[in-house]
């Protein structure tokens, strides 16, 4: 008999404050290995915040946040050792400015995975070139466009052989022109079987990409679906609005 695998990510019961304004509300979600969630919906909904207390960039008041089976404990070094598991690309690329895109991408193994120079920037050098970028790696952050730091930022989470990559709304951004091209790479990469739980805004991305569609509203996740039934068929009267209002944009 199979053993039953662990989700890569699992959210339970997870509820949080900012003061006294109830953010998230009772969230509960698991993600399996290979799957991509995609989280939507209106602007001040929680999915940001939902998205960053995944690997503890926000703390939670309630609940628990679990990883691979091992549940997130609040600091210490086991907290660091799961959340370098957990990749994160944000929408403000949050690359740093005085270093090249080489060493970049190429800290995290060598400072947490205790890779040496020569293999860290070898692993760099093909991820640099898988994202399009590898002849930018002897620049600096803001000789790249928005569209090339961003492929930079997903290089470097993958470089840490993340078991999962959280995306919060990584083209918000970025031009018009740039967001194809970052889009893509996250595409590839679903094609790949990386885990990933993504926010955005991209609905046409978020068809083709998402395995399963989370539409949150007001701190709670309201409806849960395949992209097909969600966009064709949302079941709550606050989703069918949403999308009404997309597209009258």
């Amino acid at each position: 008999m199979l053993q039953e695998q662990n989700p890569v990510i699992e959210a339970r019961h997870v509820d949080k404050y900012f003061g006294s304004l109830h953010v998230l509300k009772d969230i509960n979600l698991s993600v399996k290995k290979g799957e991509v969630v995609v989280i939507i919906g209106p602007s001040g909904s929680g999915k940001s915040t939902f998205c960053r207390t995944i690997n503890r960039l926000e703390t939670i008041d309630s609940g628990e946040i679990i990883i691979d089976g091992v549940a997130m404990p609040k600091e210490g070094r086991k907290l660091a050792e799961i959340r370098s598991q957990v990749g994160m690309v944000f929408q403000s690329f949050n690359l740093f400015a005085h270093k090249n895109i080489l060493d970049n991408v190429t800290i995290g193994p060598i400072d947490v995975l205790r890779k040496s120079r020569k293999e860290a920037q070898e692993e760099a050098m093909a991820l640099l070139k898988r994202v399009g970028v590898d002849s930018q790696a002897s620049k600096v952050p803001a000789q790249l466009s928005g569209g090339q730091q961003q492929r930079v930022a997903i290089a470097r989470a993958l470089a840490m052989h993340p078991k999962a990559i959280l995306f919060d709304e990584p083209t918000s951004a970025l031009d018009p022109e740039m967001i194809g091209e970052v889009l893509d790479v996250i595409t590839g990469l679903a094609k790949e079987g990386m885990t990933m739980v993504i926010v955005t805004h991209e609905m046409n991305f978020a068809r083709q990409v998402a395995d399963r569609i989370i539409f949150m509203d007001d701190g709670s996740i309201i409806e849960e679906n395949v992209p097909e039934e969600f966009f064709a068929h949302p079941k709550t009267q606050r989703a069918q609005e949403f999308l009404n209002s997309i597209k009258q944009h």
